[in-house]
């Protein structure tokens, strides 16, 4: 059933566009959501379980120089993979486009066992690189769930399939030594069994997300005000791709309603939308942040002689803080609008960042550093969720999933490049040139949330006149 929303004024009707909302019925949104979140959830152990040997299987192969190599392979992998599966996305739907990445990963994995039998380093790293995939199938996973949502019931619905990462996040290290006596017991070489049942869970994520996200709800064709859950006048139109195309997708595959454009052209049009911009510019940022100061961190305990027990630990809070509080994030942004919240997130980053340097100056022992550790994950959680649900509620139909895809990719190469540069900003100035460096990488973001606060006020200023002008004998 088509519904058509008209403005209650017929005279406003000029100059905007009118939404047309697939209705849905609740049980088959409710199925949806939940194969996103068992999705999420399959590949959130998946990708835990492999990051937790992969360094150790590299070093076996390729010696401690080369250990670090297997995260910057995983997360180009998620980069470059980002965009392509958004166009599937936009072209054949999101449920193809998931058990497509899902499927990638599984052939990643296969590619790593394959590598730790022949004992061959290149097919290793090609195997890490489209393992990566499944990080960016969980990334988009959340802009699925979006599709179709209330604008004033978006982000919660995003943050839920992101908690799901949670328990992936923590349940997967920890299944690493019986994943390796089994593959152990299967006649594998060590480390590779952890591998085994990422494989397994990848494809049990893809068969979920292809029986049960049958149906999901299209994307809304109407954007949402920045910082408020109330539909807005559309955005402004990108430029057209060729009209040839794909035929439709099958019945049950979520489209845009317009020609989707490309990666190029859609962050062409994020740079002329204020909103737009500050969310897809805060989502590179806040990751850049995080990453920089968390893969240096278990250095800086090291060198200050705490135990391994006690790194892993301020790890595992600090992953704590990236997803276990999503769904109050969510419902916050829904409640008092994405930019606020958005704000919020880019003080608790900044909170973050003092925390870790106030620590390393004075020689605080983990206390301090693990606060600043739970708070660096907080911020970014924050971030991610008001920045997604306000690219979601912001980008018009032939934009919106481009932008989301180009928004990921940016979004891990920000990542990739932080930890390159962490390392040799750590050895020149320790671990505050560490968050002092990463304080500065935040500045792009509160120059866009300035921008953006500054249009929200000359729109009211001009509402409140227009109001004034109505009321005037």
């Amino acid at each position: 059933m088509i519904e058509c929303r008209f403005p209650d004024h017929p005279d406003r009707l000029q100059g905007k566009v009118i939404s047309a909302v697939v209705s849905v019925p609740s049980g088959e949104r409710s199925r949806g959501i939940g194969a996103l979140v068992t999705g999420n959830l399959l590949g959130g152990v998946a990708v835990a379980s492999g990051i937790a040997v992969g360094g150790l299987l590299l070093e076996r192969l390729g010696g401690t120089s080369v250990a670090g190599l297997g995260q910057a392979a995983s997360v180009l992998g998620a980069a470059v993979a980002a965009v392509p599966l958004a166009g599937v996305a936009a072209r054949r739907g999101r449920r193809r486009s998931l058990t497509l990445g899902y499927a990638i990963a599984v052939l990643g994995g296969a590619l790593i066992v394959t590598a730790a039998v022949v004992a061959q380093l290149a097919v290793l790293l090609a195997g890490l690189a489209l393992f990566g995939v499944g990080q960016a199938v969980n990334l988009q996973s959340r802009y699925a769930a979006a599709d179709g949502a209330a604008p004033g019931n978006r982000a919660r619905t995003m943050s839920i399939v992101i908690w799901a990462t949670t328990i992936g996040s923590v349940a997967g290290p920890n299944l690493s030594e019986v994943a390796d006596r089994f593959g152990r017991w299967l006649g594998l070489p060590g480390l590779a069994g952890p591998y085994v049942f990422s494989i397994v869970s990848f494809a049990l994520a893809g068969a979920v997300v292809t029986v049960f996200l049958r149906r999901p709800t299209a994307p809304s064709s109407t954007p949402s005000a920045p910082g408020s859950g109330q539909a807005a006048p559309a955005a402004p139109a990108a430029p057209s791709a060729p009209s040839s195309g794909p035929a439709a997708p099958a019945s049950g595959e979520a489209v845009t309603s317009a020609r989707a454009v490309g990666a190029v052209a859609a962050l062409r049009w994020a740079a002329a939308d204020l909103a737009a911009r500050f969310a897809v510019v805060l989502i590179a940022v806040a990751h850049a942040m995080m990453v920089m100061v968390m893969v240096m961190t278990p250095l800086h305990m090291q060198h200050h002689g705490m135990s391994l027990q006690l790194v892993g630990v301020v790890i595992s809070l600090h992953v704590l803080g990236m997803y276990a509080l999503s769904p109050v994030f969510g419902w916050l942004a829904d409640r008092i609008g994405a930019v606020r919240t958005a704000c919020g997130g880019m003080l608790l980053l900044v909170a973050a960042v003092t925390l870790g340097f106030v620590a390393a100056s004075a020689g605080e022992g983990s206390t301090l550093t693990a606060l600043a550790l739970i708070v660096l994950g907080l911020g970014w959680s924050v971030s991610l969720i008001s920045a997604s649900a306000l690219l979601a509620g912001t980008a018009a139909d032939d934009v919106r999933v481009p932008l989301q895809g180009a928004t990921d990719a940016g979004m891990n190469y920000a990542g990739a490049a932080a930890a390159a540069l962490a390392g040799p900003i750590l050895a020149a100035g320790g671990f505050q040139a560490v968050n002092v460096a990463a304080a500065a990488i935040l500045v792009p973001a509160v120059a866009a949330a300035i921008a953006v606060l500054r249009r929200g006020r000359a729109a009211t200023k001009e509402g409140d006149d227009e109001r004034r002008e109505r009321v005037r004998p």
